[in-house]
């Protein structure tokens, strides 16, 4: 089968080299998974070249994920695509059921095939979705779910989504309306009117107005790109609010720890993790409508490379999705 990997830590064009290695065999508790797609995050490119993470945890994340390379050089969390075989103690699931879901930091998914046990994060497949469409959820929308529940969203709250136009931006917005929250956007100008397609009540342009300085207070800001930092959005927070921080940072961990003791505004910073529960309420919402998926670009397997080049400027829109092809005969 064909694969992407990842021989080393650096620029995009320098450490990954696509492969030909044997195709799995799945375990009698595994399936085997044809990988129809998958994505590259901004977390995917920050562990790759390390940029945007805290000196702190260069030496932790080394230690987890490998030292001098990858540990895992086929790197990938998420997936959508079909099982192509099945354990001889497979309950779960059968040869052909259409599924998507998340290796956790297995990674793996930058491959045609992928093995994985039956009760890993694997959940059907949203019906009215392609696969595309279906692995261009998860990332933004598990990361969302995940801290706007921990904030405790209700209706009739403001909540303000920084980095709107983002993969976890467009679906905080929508999971937000979804609560029945009033919803405003930030992002740049020439998105403006794509975050008002997905249901913002209002949309602030950041290269004009300065939202901590209008005088509005929120119950919840989520902040989704790491551009700006609870001390400079404390005012703009109610007492009792919730500063939501998808990014790793020192300084948000410190006030995160502080308010613990001190009380007011609430601040959380950590890291979502794959739950199956997550993926069953994900397809529910996407077969619903209440959710649309965001995609920016979609490349090929070989051209990983340059996606991770696209994703690292920053300016992407929603989901960069990476489309693997299975039309020539898979090499053993």
């Amino acid at each position: 089968m064909k694969a992407m990997t990842c021989n080393g830590y650096g620029p995009a064009d320098r450490v990954f080299e696509l492969k030909t290695i044997p195709k799995p065999i799945p375990k009698a508790n595994e399936v085997l998974i044809k990988i129809l797609a998958t994505v590259v995050t901004s977390g995917d490119c920050k562990l790759r070249g390390f940029r945007g993470i805290p000196p702190s945890f260069w030496l932790p994340s080394r230690l987890m994920f490998g030292l001098r390379s990858p540990r895992q050089p086929i790197w990938g969390l998420l997936f959508s695509g079909e099982i192509e075989q099945i354990g001889k103690d497979v309950k779960l699931f059968k040869e052909g059921d259409q599924v998507y879901g998340s290796t956790e930091f297995g990674f793996g998914t930058y491959a045609q095939y992928k093995c994985l046990p039956e009760t890993a994060c694997i959940s059907k497949k949203p019906e009215n979705l392609s696969h595309e469409e279906t692995v261009s959820i998860p990332f933004g929308l598990e990361t969302a779910i995940h801290f706007l529940r921990k904030a405790n969203i209700e209706k009739g709250q403001k909540v303000l989504i920084y980095g709107a136009s983002g993969a976890v931006g467009t679906a905080a917005v929508q999971l937000a309306k979804h609560y029945g929250a009033e919803v405003t956007g930030v992002c740049s100008t020439t998105n403006m009117e794509m975050v008002k397609s997905l249901g913002a009540d209002y949309v602030i342009d950041y290269t004009k107005e300065d939202f901590t300085e209008n005088g509005v207070r929120y119950d919840i800001i989520f902040e989704t790109v790491g551009k700006k930092s609870y001390s400079s959005c404390k005012y703009s927070l109610q007492s009792n609010g919730y500063f939501l921080m998808a990014v790793f940072a020192m300084y948000e961990i410190c006030q995160m720890l502080w308010r613990k003791v001190v009380g007011g505004p609430k601040v959380i910073c950590s890291v979502a993790g794959a739950v199956l529960e997550y993926y069953d309420l994900m397809r529910e919402l996407a077969e619903s409508g209440k959710v649309v998926p965001v995609i920016d670009r979609c490349y090929s397997l070989e051209e990983i490379p340059q996606a991770h080049i696209y994703v690292e400027g920053g300016h992407k829109k929603g989901n960069v999705v990476i489309k693997v092809d299975h039309e020539q005969k898979d090499e053993e």
